[in-house]
């Protein structure tokens, strides 16, 4: 077809798309036709108008084509000029937002869309979009980082990856290996080319292509096996070394006919299979100790080839009959990268942070990079950034960083998107660019365009380690994020920094003596109090007691004083006496960390829960400092977060407990030998809960998974709503509206990415 005729179709598409565009319900809540919903963004981005009025962001919670996220990354090189901020939000969640309602898709996209163009430094306002009409949700603020660049979500994390060519060579797909032993062929646009297939019995530790489809995959179980990516299908195992697991997978051309698999374990031993026939082939190399080892082979200008073996912080270079250099490092190493390229050079980690590139045929450093604390570096890989070559470094703070080599100095492209540490990385080439595959630890595969100068810089993760809202207008939020801790006004958007220089793992907002301090949990172990309203706030009180830092802080405040409780990876359950300091008791029933705590008043005073790592939900008598009842076997293996609740029959208080295991569990704390209800959302472990009173009385809890917040009315076991954020929730909290005397209760969550503040009207659910 020439260039007329392909212009020509184009504009066909194009007056089909704006047609359709306005057959679309302007109400979100009305589903469109089955053909729009299927059809009119693949119209939209043949016709190269794929935007925001031609696919009108009420149609995209009813979308069933084969992924917007694919039509833009595929139409990226001739974007349509109009506006495209409904369709990138919704592209950045909708790998999340499978098999949902369509209510839950729109309250999903509404708030992503809010993230996404947001003011952080203004007061919280209601969004001002007509389009959002007839919603149960409000966005009000957030200074959330939005979910970027999601190319896959994972079941499992992914610890190694490869990319592998089609019979023709058209495509590129993407292998990818997990913790649980499973391998997956991905088309690029993340969808399935065959069934997953079970290959080991331990975590997939690496994964090498050795050319016409097939892949080498090496697990934590010691063995090695190959798969028939283009069939879909295991061929078969070629290696096992029992009691040991594999630490490295090479190719190394002995010969210029010759290429060996080597394999390398945790032992020291070191295989080498012959890359056609994956029989067992001789292989003469220096003794090594028995500890794990890393391997690599590079080749010279003069197509000599060298292997290069580390072990411990020694890195050795053998040219086939002995040993030509070592190469000592000031820490163990991590990892070793062969560089591509006619220079010879390789690339190593160590467990201090430190990167280095070192000349092979000398054993001289080039250039280096000084660790970074408190990240490490968990994987290396070799890409090219505007046509020139450079290594990338995955971090276990969830960035990755470019470099040029052999220099190492930083190329302006940055990627912080993963919340959790990155597992595996590699590039591959979609359209015209080369892309950045990333997987992490957090259930999601990430693709990065590698154009520096087209990269927008993009917000650091730096993730909030705890918070607290203000039990009193104004309505203030404590925030500890990196080092630095803020108190903002969420009335009026002011904000000052509360304590600098110091890592907070717990918050909560402490009455005492007419005003509100501050506590903070440090990491010397101790509790600070602070006076927020202080210009230069310096501790009122520090607590000290418990030998690891609190995770969690409760205060009380009674008639006749205010007690502050704190739960610590320690252990214990403390309480303090907030005016004098003193600390009242001390609670070491929990055998491991305590990660939540909860109060409710009672007659005389005020009762506490306890859970944590034991899995165990424990209740105390505040007053009377002894336990309340019996010890609450939640079964959940972590309990992770925990909260009262008044029941709706008026048979008094209950217990809701989050756990590890993905269910949130309904307790009676006079008879807790079985849950009273149980939901199970689905999406992973459960991080946080708390719960509200509805506007027709009945209790709605709200509780997080990795990637959702889920409201759930217990009273019908009926799920009223799924908000998608694409990243972990670690703290939900209930507030009264306060911008009006209306009902509408207010929901503060707060995640790794940042806070966001939402009105619920649960008369629309």
């Amino acid at each position: 077809m020439n260039d007329a005729a392909d212009a020509s179709v184009a504009e066909i598409h194009r007056k089909l798309a704006a047609a359709l565009a306005d057959l679309v319900p302007e109400d979100p809540t009305l589903p469109p036709h089955p053909y729009l919903r299927r059809h009119l963004a693949e119209h939209a981005a043949q016709g190269n108008v794929l935007d925001d009025d031609h696919v009108p962001p009420s149609l995209l919670a009813w979308e069933t084509s084969a992924a917007v996220r694919r039509l833009l990354a595929a139409g990226e090189d001739t974007a349509s000029p109009g506006r495209r901020h409904w369709l990138q939000a919704w592209a950045k969640l909708e790998p999340f937002a499978r098999d949902i309602s369509p209510v839950s898709r729109w309250v999903s996209l509404q708030l992503a869309h809010h993230i996404a163009t947001s003011n952080s430094s203004a007061p919280p306002q209601p969004a001002p979009d007509p389009e959002v009409t007839g919603s149960p949700v409000t966005p009000l603020w957030s200074d959330c980082a939005s979910a970027d660049n999601v190319w896959a979500v994972t079941e499992a994390p992914v610890t190694s990856m490869s990319t592998v060519a089609s019979a023709d060579g058209r495509q590129v797909f993407v292998v990818t290996g997990d913790d649980l032993g499973i391998v997956r062929i991905l088309r690029h646009d993340a969808t399935a080319s065959a069934s997953p297939l079970t290959v080991h019995r331990g975590a997939v530790s690496h994964m090498l292509s050795l050319g016409e489809g097939r892949v080498a995959t090496a697990s934590t179980d010691g063995t090695v096996s190959l798969v028939d990516t283009r069939r879909g299908r295991i061929i078969r195992s070629v290696h096992q070394r029992k009691a040991t697991w594999v630490s490295s997978l090479a190719l190394h051309h002995s010969t210029p006919r010759t290429t060996l698999l080597l394999v390398g374990h945790s032992d020291g031993h070191v295989a080498a299979l012959d890359a056609a026939t994956c029989e067992p082939v001789p292989l003469n190399l220096p003794p090594l100790d028995k500890q794990p080892v890393l391997l690599q082979a590079v080749t010279r200008a003069d197509r000599t080839t060298l292997l290069l073996l580390a072990q411990d912080t020694t890195v050795t270079c053998f040219d086939g009959t002995g040993t030509c250099w070592r190469a000592s490092r000031t820490a163990p190493i991590r990892a070793l990268l062969a560089l591509p390229g006619t220079s010879a050079h390789c690339a190593v980690t160590d467990d201090d942070g430190n990167i280095a590139v070192i000349d092979t045929a000398t054993g001289t450093a080039l250039g280096h990079v000084p660790p970074a604390p408190p990240a490490r570096v968990t994987a290396l890989g070799t890409v090219t950034v505007d046509d020139q070559p450079a290594l990338a470094t995955a971090a276990s703070d969830g960035t990755v960083s470019l470099w040029t080599t052999p220099a190492l100095t930083p190329v302006p492209v940055n990627l912080p998107g993963h919340s959790a540490p990155v597992s595996a990385l590699v590039a591959t080439r979609q359209g015209r660019h080369m892309r950045l595959l990333t997987a992490g630890a957090d259930h999601t595969i990430r693709s990065w365009p590698l154009l520096a100068q087209q990269t927008p810089a993009r917000r650091a993760w730096n993730p909030i380690t705890a918070s607290a809202l203000s039990p009193i207008r104004p309505r203030r939020l404590a925030s500890a994020e990196g080092t630095s801790t803020w108190i903002r006004n969420i009335e009026t958007g002011q904000q000052h920094t509360l304590l600098e220089g110091e890592s907070v793992t717990a918050l909560a907002w402490v009455p005492s003596d007419r005003r509100l301090l501050v506590a903070a949990a440090a990491s010397d172990n101790s509790i600070l109090l602070l006076d927020p309203d202080s210009p230069h706030p310096t501790p009122v009180t520090r607590l000290t007691g418990h030998y690891s830092p609190p995770l969690c802080l409760v205060a009380m405040a009674g008639a006749a004083a205010t007690v502050l409780a704190s739960g610590s990876a320690d252990g214990t359950v403390r309480l303090w006496d907030v005016e004098t300091g003193q600390g009242l008791a001390s609670f070491d029933d929990h055998m491991f960390s305590v990660r939540c705590l909860a109060s409710t008043p009672v007659p005389g005073g005020f009762l506490l829960a306890s859970g944590g790592s034991d899995g165990n939900l424990r209740v105390w008598d505040v007053q009377r400092r002894v336990q309340f009842g019996q010890t609450i076997r939640c079964g959940q293996n972590t309990v992770n977060d925990v909260g009262f609740f008044t029941s709706e029959h008026g048979d008094g208080d209950g217990i809701a407990t989050a756990g590890q295991d993905g269910s949130l569990k309904l307790w009676n704390r006079e008879a807790p030998e079985h849950p009273l209800k149980e939901f199970r959302p689905g999406g992973g472990e459960l991080t946080a809960v708390t719960s509200y009173t509805s506007t027709s009385g009945r209790t709605i809890f709200v509780t997080a998974s990795m990637t959702s917040i889920h409201l759930w009315d217990p009273s019908t076991d009926r799920r009223l709503l799924q908000i998608v954020t694409g990243y972990p929730i670690n703290t939900l909290k209930m507030a009264a509206d306060w911008r009006s005397a209306g009902l509408s209760p207010v929901l503060l969550a707060t995640g790794e990415a940042g806070t966001m503040i939402v009105s619920l009207d649960d008369r629309r659910l």
